[in-house]
């Protein structure tokens, strides 16, 4: 099988010949990939390592002087100009071997009022996403890969814009407040997707949902809260996306087990990233009780065993994600857990994918 029928049979609960193989990875890790194989993009790298990558294809934007603004998921590896596209500052960070793009101080800051929303210079217009270069990318990666795009949230970008302790005691303080931030949010992304959507055709496979609702020990806030501001949210962008046709990615990390039945009900087809060491998210449980409704992607650990461990040590823990969370067969799509960071030894990177491969 190609890695875009793997994928696409496994998504769709189809025979296929063994688990696919994804990876993500910081710029630095791809760097040292491609000098390793010897070759000067990515898709050559996916080639080379006989990955089943689900290849990113996320929105950039056109800031009002032309230039680049910030990749459509914010800070991090993806990220590039000063601020991002809904207006977060943004600041390089150097540790280690690793360079990050920070957030810098909340630009929503100061507009504490519903009425004070429309005076808010960042909001993003719609037109300035740009979708002819997402689309040239898509449609070259859509020849031997899966796709995914793009990149939507609803509270990660409310923390972005409002500063993470600043938007957790609005959940508490200000709920009405919340709810109008959120529409804007809401808003702007599902135009802009289905312009996306329109324009991509069948060069897109999946559309990434990233909003982390949970940290390493416990949720980040009630149920309760979820249920008002994202619940509703979340529903209405899955009969969105389905309604083209296309697959639900979701992304959330750490203990978000109290929220996982009500987040699949919604109408997700991927759950990622499986974070199994925190508490509530064992493997086996969570595939006897939703590996029928959901495809799970991630699993490998990248918090211990991939950076720190020995070959063998990745090599045993791979094959507990796929007897696991792949059991009977299906259902999984084997991959790191989150990005594989900068320092990583490639020995490991490797031992994960060839074990997969068998």
């Amino acid at each position: 099988m190609t890695p875009k029928e793997r994928i696409l049979a496994t998504l769709n609960r189809q025979p296929t010949d063994r688990t696919p193989v994804d990876l993500w990875y910081t710029p630095e890790i791809g760097s040292a990939l491609r000098k390793h194989l010897k070759v000067s993009d990515d898709l050559s790298m996916y080639r080379a390592l006989g990955l089943d990558k689900i290849v990113w294809v996320f929105m950039d934007y056109k800031a009002e002087s032309g230039e680049r603004a910030g990749g459509q998921s914010g800070a991090g590896a993806e990220s590039g100009g000063d601020r991002t596209m809904w207006g977060v500052p943004l600041k390089g960070i150097q540790t280690g071997e690793s360079y990050y793009a920070e957030f810098g101080e909340a630009p929503l800051t100061g507009y504490d009022t519903i009425e004070s929303l429309a005076d808010y210079p960042y909001w993003p217009a719609v037109e300035k996403f740009d979708y002819e270069g997402a689309v040239a990318k898509a449609q070259e990666a859509a020849q031997e890969f899966a796709v995914i795009g793009p990149w939507v949230s609803f509270y990660e970008i409310y923390c972005q814009m409002r500063g993470l302790e600043q938007a957790m005691m609005d959940l508490i303080i200000d709920p009405e407040y919340v709810d109008a931030v959120l529409d804007r949010i809401e808003n702007i992304q599902t135009e802009m997707m289905k312009q996306f959507f329109a324009r991509a055709g069948k060069s897109l496979d999946l559309v990434f949902i990233s909003d982390d609702i949970a940290g390493q020990t416990s949720l980040i806030m009630s149920p309760e809260m979820w249920q008002r501001h994202l619940q509703p949210r979340l529903k209405r962008w899955c009969d969105l996306i389905h309604s083209y046709g296309l697959k639900v990615f979701y992304h959330t990390d750490g203990a978000a087990r109290p929220l996982l039945k009500p987040i699949i009900e919604c109408g997700i087809d991927v759950l990622n990233p499986i974070q199994h060491a925190c508490p509530g998210m064992d493997m086996a449980e969570l595939k006897r009780e939703f590996g029928h409704r959901v495809i799970f992607h991630g699993g490998v650990d990248n918090q211990q065993v991939l950076p720190f461990g020995t070959p063998e040590q990745v090599r045993a823990e791979t094959r507990d994600c796929i007897k696991t969370l792949g059991a009977g067969g299906q259902g999984y799509i084997c991959c790191s857990c989150h990005n594989v960071q900068a320092g990583t030894p490639l020995e490991n990177i490797l031992a994960m994918i060839e074990t997969v491969k068998g």
